[in-house]
């Protein structure tokens, strides 16, 4: 898999990822690990009763400006706190699903322009890293409830926080479980997919040593030492140390690098031409001229119809189209499927 097209190479990248989670499980520390900066200040509680305040969901997206050996990458990272604080958390869920649907909503509408704006910028988040605390047991009916949810409209990724807090075997026992639970449950998830037929022997290998990983292992320091020529990113105990970057201690090296370079087009395509354009098709299909009417008020008969006009035109040119996407959809489509069952059989 090419890791950057060279065409895009002088434009630069846009990417965007939302990071989901409860409080207190390093996703701050996991982003200014992530951009090798301070993205996110530090939250400081002087006591449990603040806590208590906050307990609707802030979405929350940055823009951070990043040089790959070269390539500016434009990243949007998109916090979402306070998620998982309350008892009852579905108002959670449908505020982060509400930002998911708009990003989608701001593209179908600019395709539906007559004359489009040339500085447009779509915000389609294309990664979810998924953080799952590190219980040591198996997933909660929280992260089961919200990944099911959340994977048909965004590409979910599950990380394990703070794997530092398990032993190497209770991680790799952790795993498994998780794993299990993926299965069980039939949680759409962001697999690595490949085709066997068409992908190289390298990308294939590539993918099936992602998939083994999942959920990837990670581990977020602000701690920087320096032996000889080397800087270290890591996390100092009594009875040694944990290094971010070292893939022996921790998946955080390869997760970075499958973000944002080697599959940050995948992940791309497959928010464009799978979610979106599902998203897309649902949409159209449940638009009625009465919906229309109904916010016609304050805005003028002839906006209206207007509208109208679009709607017919863009109607037109999905059912011209549709035969064409529902093939390279299905073609897609199994592609995951297969994945989400190569991965429950590799166990």
């Amino acid at each position: 898999m090419a890791a950057i097209r060279a065409k895009k190479v002088k434009k630069g990248l846009n990417f965007s990822i939302m990071i989901v989670g409860a409080s207190g499980l390093g996703k701050s520390t996991f982003v200014n690990t992530l951009c090798d900066g301070v993205v996110f200040p530090k939250k400081d509680y002087p006591s449990s009763d603040k806590l208590t305040f906050e307990k609707t969901v802030v979405i929350t997206p940055v823009n951070v400006e990043l040089d790959l050996d070269g390539v500016k990458l434009s990243l949007s990272v998109v916090d979402t706190p306070g998620f998982g604080d309350n008892i009852n958390n579905e108002a959670c869920f449908n505020q982060i699903i509400a930002y998911i649907d708009k990003q989608f909503d701001d593209v179908l509408g600019e395709e539906s322009r007559i004359k489009r704006n040339p500085k447009f910028i779509d915000n389609r988040v294309h990664a979810c890293l998924y953080f799952i605390p590190p219980t040591g047991h198996a997933l909660r009916e929280l992260d089961i409830e919200f990944m099911r949810k959340l994977g048909p409209k965004v590409n979910i990724i599950p990380v394990i926080a703070k794997a530092d807090t398990l032993s190497p075997q209770e991680l790799i026992d952790f795993k498994k479980r998780v794993v299990e639970d993926l299965s069980y449950y039939k949680i759409p998830t962001y697999s690595f997919p490949y085709d066997e037929e068409e992908d190289d022997e390298e990308t294939i290998e590539e993918n099936q040593h992602l998939r083994s990983l999942i959920p990837f292992s990670i581990i977020g320091a602000d701690e920087t030492i320096t032996e000889g020529n080397r800087r270290i990113r890591c996390r100092q105990y009594q009875w040694g140390r944990v290094e971010v970057d070292n893939p022996l201690h921790c998946d955080f090296d390869t997760l970075r690098h499958a973000l944002l370079i080697s599959h940050l087009n995948d992940l791309k395509e497959i928010t464009n031409d799978v979610l979106y354009e599902n998203y897309r098709t649902e949409k159209l299909s449940h638009i009625k001229d009465d919906d229309l009417d109904d916010g016609a008020s304050g805005h003028g008969m002839d906006e209206v119809m207007l509208q109208k006009g679009l709607l017919r035109r863009e109607e037109e040119r999905l059912r011209q189209e549709l035969a064409l996407r529902q093939q390279q959809l299905k073609n897609l489509e199994a592609r995951l499927s297969a994945s989400q069952t190569n991965i429950a059989g590799q166990d």
